[in-house]
């Protein structure tokens, strides 16, 4: 069983930079996958980046390749998001989940999730 708190979240300019930190329970973090998916209003929930329980491979969404940046810390049990050059089409509620084998791209594929934590991009 994980349990996950994602924290970071906030109203930011557009061009401007954002880290997303996912804080997981649980002793085995270090086994799972993990993936960040977002959510806007009216839409499905969607794919934006995941990392291997090593962190040494990491996946990314075109729309945000070259922009975010995930990361992990297995020593402290987080994920991270960094978010820069951020537009107003990241606008989104931000959830991370986790799996425990490799990184998939479809949000049913993940067994974990946190309650998820508000972006908000003003042009």
């Amino acid at each position: 069983q994980v349990q996950l708190v994602e924290s970071g979240g906030g109203l930011v300019q557009a061009g401007g930079s954002l880290r997303l930190s996912c804080a997981a329970s649980g002793r085995t973090f270090s086994s799972y996958a993990m993936g960040w998916f977002r959510q806007a209003p009216g839409k499905e929930r969607e794919f934006v980046a995941a990392i291997t329980w090593s962190g040494i491979s990491t996946y990314y969404a075109d729309s945000v390749k070259g922009r975010f940046t995930i990361s992990r810390d297995n020593g402290k049990n987080t994920v991270y998001l960094q978010m820069n050059s951020l537009k107003p089409e990241d606008t989104a509620v931000y959830y991370c989940a986790a799996r425990g084998s490799r990184p998939r791209y479809r949000p049913d594929e993940y067994d974990y999730w946190g309650q998820g934590t508000q972006v908000t991009v003003s042009s």
